[in-house]
């Protein structure tokens, strides 16, 4: 598969059940209430900066999906930063070049409205994971962040 066969575009309702259905072959759990909540955000708040995207195939079907947040900071002043919380690529469609595309995109995408930096989070035992981000060209902040179990 090359990348003329998938198209990279801005995330739409109706994406809803192709995008649970790959965080559910990834995870091998379903995560439904995790994506209402975010769609719900992403589709009916007016407070709110659409930086989701979907990868797909010619054919419509959805491949992949990246999810994140611009921050309107307090008193609605934008503060030129964004989140990327959730990634996924349907486990048939890794490993070619898919993810890395839909970052591009997604990099582009943000960069075109005035972000300037964009963190995320990434379980420090997930080696797959952090390669992924590293090839993507991200590296540790110089935050921390902090847990305390209760």
């Amino acid at each position: 598969m090359n990348d003329s066969t998938i198209k990279i575009r801005l995330m739409k309702a109706e994406d809803f059940d192709a995008v649970v259905a790959i965080d559910e072959k990834i995870l091998k759990s379903p995560r439904p209430e995790y994506y209402e909540v975010k769609f719900e955000k992403l589709f009916k708040s007016k407070d709110y900066l659409p930086a989701s995207l979907v990868a797909e195939k010619e054919d419509g079907t959805v491949v992949g999906f990246v999810m994140g947040e611009i921050y309107m900071g307090e008193f609605g002043i934008f503060q030129e930063e964004a989140s990327l919380d959730t990634i996924g690529i349907d486990p048939d469609y890794q490993h070619k070049g898919i993810g890395e595309q839909l970052m591009n995109e997604f990099m582009d995408h943000l960069r075109t409205v005035g972000v300037n930096k964009v963190n995320t989070l990434v379980d420090w035992n997930d080696s797959k994971l952090i390669h992924f981000f590293s090839a993507n060209r991200f590296s540790p902040s110089k935050t921390i962040n902090l847990e305390r179990s209760l």
